[in-house]
């Protein structure tokens, strides 16, 4: 896993529902945990564009439901500040469900546009990606 080149301003939380943008077969989950996530003791655990973390499946297929699966954050309504001076914001909070760690996506295609930071950091993502912004 890559470093970003942006300077990310985290916008998603524990407990923030979003929708996964694949085809895996959830619909709606919720983050339970923000791998690699450093912070004081009692601070709530803070998420951006490209960052891995474990999400329960709130809704979706009857298999899928109540799973804890990884997936990566592609989309998020906070705008952040690209190194060129733009900043970046989109319409929804979006995941992708992973098959394991190692950014394997597990979905076959994507709906919607994916951050360009993603596709820097978890090149598998952008190989299945339609449109990157």
């Amino acid at each position: 896993m890559k470093a970003i080149r942006a300077r990310m301003t985290k916008g998603l939380q524990k407990d923030s529902r979003l929708e996964a943008c694949d085809n895996s077969g959830a619909k709606i989950v919720k983050i339970i945990l923000v791998k690699g996530y450093k912070g004081v003791r009692g601070r709530c655990a803070l998420a951006g564009v490209g960052d891995l973390v474990l999400v329960s499946v709130v809704s979706g297929r009857p298999d899928m439901r109540k799973q804890v699966v990884p997936a990566v954050i592609v989309r998020q309504k906070r705008s952040y500040r690209r190194p060129d001076g733009t900043r970046v914001a989109f319409m929804d909070n979006a995941v992708v469900v992973l098959k394991d760690d190692k950014g394997n996506p597990k979905g076959t295609l994507i709906k919607g546009p994916i951050a360009k930071e993603v596709v820097e950091r978890w090149s598998l993502i952008g190989k299945i990606a339609s449109v990157v912004v």
